[in-house]
């Protein structure tokens, strides 16, 4: 089993943006301190929710101030970048870690970013397979041309090539953040893991696992890669002595990050939203994912594994809102959860 972290570098309410960055800096420099696996580190635009705009930049500081830990995003926001310049930083990030990057991608929503950035909605409505398509040809091939919808340019060379001087001979890993049954589908057609979301229970994303699997299957997949998927669960940790003090921890901090970063958002046609209640959102979390002494969050993690099949998980630790208790909760974590886990 791979348990990392999942970082949104939250601003929680009374916090700047600079407390907000550095918590989730040490938070990940501590992980592999601690023994994780993998940071995984979240991307948002213009809202409190989460503070950092680019995943791949902060891969890169990261990457650089660690030498074992796995570095991934989560996700990059595909509609708002040109595949070809994500393709290219994600190749040298790639080499230059010696493999130790991993891409995750996802359609983000139908948030004002899209104007700002110059996409427009049909990039998020339509346009993601198309965008994935190139990015994954930049990624693998020697040279590109691109003549689709949205994207069109002469053929040129790939440089850096991912495959470059590392026995990796397919550039770096590759993750589809998935949430309904089309982005599942996508996926398997690709043959691409998932990440799947911490709002969702382990029986939903066991359903997401099997559409996946019988996809590929059915698309003609290879056989090792319906085995080996590395499929990545995102949920919720927090430890303490006692359950009821982990979850109390949470529902004290969590709902008013959840209202100021959530209201935040601004859909880019003025479509109406609706908001997951905080406290009730909280809960939920709290009752789905590992919250409470090291023996209960071992046993959730390993229960999730052998329902869903999944073996990697990226656990938000920042819940919170402290430094100091997020860099507690990151050290139980690796020194008593992960050895329950051997």
């Amino acid at each position: 089993m791979r348990v990392g972290s999942f970082v949104l570098a939250a601003q929680f309410p009374g916090q700047g943006e600079g407390e907000a960055l550095h918590r989730a800096v040490r938070s990940a420099e501590v992980a592999e301190e601690a023994g994780l696996d993998a940071v995984w580190l979240a991307e948002h635009h213009f809202v409190p929710y989460g503070t950092c705009p680019s995943a791949v930049t902060l891969a890169a500081l990261l990457l650089g101030r660690t030498r074992r830990l796995r570095v991934g995003t989560a996700v990059s926001v595909l509609p708002t970048v040109h595949p070809v310049a994500l393709g290219e930083q994600a190749a040298l990030l790639h080499l230059t870690s010696g493999g130790r990057f991993s891409l995750g991608l996802g359609r983000g929503g139908p948030w004002v970013d899209l104007e700002v950035f110059g996409a427009g909605l049909e990039a998020y409505e339509s346009g993601f397979p198309e965008s994935l398509d190139l990015l994954m040809r930049w990624l693998r091939e020697p040279s590109v041309a691109a003549d689709g919808e949205r994207f069109r340019f002469r053929e040129v060379p790939v440089v850096p090539r991912p495959s470059e001087g590392l026995d990796e001979a397919e550039g770096p890993e590759v993750v589809v953040a998935c949430t309904s049954p089309a982005s599942v589908r996508l996926a398997a057609e690709r043959g691409l893991p998932m990440l799947l979301g911490m709002h969702i229970g382990d029986e939903e994303k066991a359903e997401m696992v099997a559409l996946w699997r019988s996809h590929a299957r059915a698309c003609g997949r290879p056989a090792r890669e319906l085995h080996g998927a590395g499929h990545v669960s995102a949920g919720v940790c927090q430890i303490a002595d006692r359950r009821t003090d982990a979850a109390e921890t949470l529902l004290k901090a969590m709902p008013g990050w959840l209202r100021q970063g959530l209201e935040a958002h601004v859909t880019v046609d003025g479509r109406e939203r609706r908001m997951r209640d905080p406290l009730a959102y909280t809960e939920l979390l709290c009752g789905l994912h590992p919250v409470g002494t090291p023996r209960l969050c071992a046993d959730r993690l390993a229960a999730t594994s052998e329902r869903t099949g999944i073996s990697r998980f990226a656990l938000l630790v920042e819940g919170s809102g402290d430094l100091a208790a997020t860099e507690e909760n990151v050290r139980r974590l690796g020194a008593e959860v992960l050895p329950r886990l051997a």
